[in-house]
């Protein structure tokens, strides 16, 4: 890609760049290029290349080739109109932490010819800054603000894939899966919602593919971590706020009751011992509802939150379906029905794991087997029977133990993604790496 300011190029910078499978490899920017693009032009002409392509690469590589991504050009996609982008740049929690993003990445952006860019979870563009040399290169290419950089329409870059696999991810040169932006390198982080861990967007430096730096992935990390406990802190906040409202009201009530906020995080209880959270449904609504870890209760609308009596604690009727929807790659959804009505909640990646397993496995799997399938290592048992706990709380009725299952007559359908490749696709655990196949 002709037109990317060539900044500090130090005569014969040297990159530790990893090449191949699990090792960093110290080459020449220039010699790294000729190889990555080697290996590239290798495997899509269904060659033997002459290294393999990193893991997670390949794998990105394999989800453009079947998302029909052009090697060459990518696939088009409009950019979002000024008052679409407004629009979603008032709706995301990522507003309330640009300063911290631009403080921790701007400067050194600036100074490195590279630019930062914040995305949301479709991979839109909502912002972006830096070297104004840079931002005119972005320009030509379509990196601008409301340009689409998800994997299904531009292939594997830093941005994309590191929303598929919820990881941070720094991609170089001919690593892009398209031929466009060959001349770029591009480091970027995850960025999580720390109430539920919900994936708001990535933070992204990019810049010319011979400014590569190895720290720089660091830093998008370290900054992307700094930007969640501003959002962390702001949450605690919110829930102190929560508390001086509702522990007046507390203490007027008789029985058992507790204030939460709108993601179940608790600021005040009476009656029972505290719990840190309560596992609420996916749509949250005044009235009679039952709550697994708390039995029958009633729910009254709070400033920023709810207000839970708790009715009783006897068991409803046991459920008797169990739909695992895991169609939408970062959205996992277990919804449970039966007698005493339905229940949805959405999962955490490793909650959407272990429930695929085990219903995979309807025959019930031990905790050294569901560490194997998990982590590759059976001696791994106490984080297993840790998550499980959380789980069977949330699920009360639905899961059975010795060995860890389905309980018996509880009906199990997985919806899966169109694609196998994007089933959990931030996951590295063995056996859904296998179901993938």
């Amino acid at each position: 890609m002709g037109a990317v300011p060539a900044g500090d190029q130090g005569g014969g910078f040297v990159a530790h760049l990893p090449i191949g499978p699990g090792r960093l490899e110290t080459l020449d920017v220039r010699t790294s290029a000729h190889l990555l693009a080697s290996v590239r032009e290798a495997i899509l002409a269904g060659a033997v290349p002459p290294r393999p392509p990193r893991g997670v690469i390949g794998a990105s590589w394999t989800r453009a080739l079947s998302s029909g991504v052009d090697p060459d050009t990518g696939r088009a996609a409009a950019p979002l109109g000024t008052d679409e982008i407004e629009r979603r740049r008032q709706v995301t929690a990522l507003a309330a932490v640009l300063p911290v993003l631009r403080d921790g990445l701007v400067p050194v952006a600036d100074a490195a010819w590279h630019i930062m860019v914040i995305t949301d979870t479709d991979g839109r563009l909502l912002w972006r800054d830096g070297s104004l040399a840079v931002l005119r290169s972005a320009d030509r290419v379509g990196f601008t603000e409301g340009a689409s950089w998800a994997e299904d329409m531009v292939g594997t870059n830093a941005i994309g894939t590191a929303l598929a696999i919820g990881s941070p991810l720094q991609v170089h040169s001919a690593e892009h899966f398209v031929r466009t932006y060959h001349g770029w390198t591009c480091a970027a982080a995850p960025l999580r919602d720390p109430r539920d861990g919900r994936l708001l967007g990535v933070v992204d430096i990019s810049g010319p593919a011979t400014t590569v730096h190895p720290a720089t992935l660091s830093l998008v990390s370290a900054v992307a971590r700094l930007a969640e406990g501003e959002l962390r802190a702001r949450h605690w906040a919110a829930v102190e706020r929560l508390r001086s409202v509702a522990a007046p009201l507390l203490a007027r009530i008789e029985g058992q009751a507790l204030a939460v906020d709108r993601n179940g995080w608790t600021a005040a209880v009476r009656g029972m011992a505290p719990t840190d959270r309560v596992a609420l449904p996916v749509s949250v609504a005044a009235g009679q509802v039952w709550l697994p870890a708390l039995g029958l209760c009633a729910l009254e609308p709070l400033p920023g939150g709810w207000l839970i009596r708790v009715n009783g604690r006897e068991r409803p009727p046991a459920a008797s379906r169990v739909v695992l929807d895991l169609s939408r790659p970062r959205d996992a959804l277990v919804t449970v029905s039966g007698p005493a009505g339905g229940w949805a909640q959405r999962l955490t990646p490793r909650h959407a794991e272990l429930l695929f397993v085990l219903a995979v496995h309807r025959s019930g799997r031990t905790a050294a087997e569901l560490a194997a399938d998990l982590f590759g290592d059976p001696s791994r048992t106490v984080t297993v029977r840790a998550e499980l706990s959380r789980l069977r709380r949330n699920l009360a009725g639905v899961l059975a133990h010795r060995p860890y299952r389905f309980a018996d007559g509880v009906d199990v359908e997985v919806v899966r993604p169109p694609r196998g490749l994007d089933l959990l696709p931030h996951s590295l655990a063995p056996a859904v790496l296998a179901a993938r196949l």
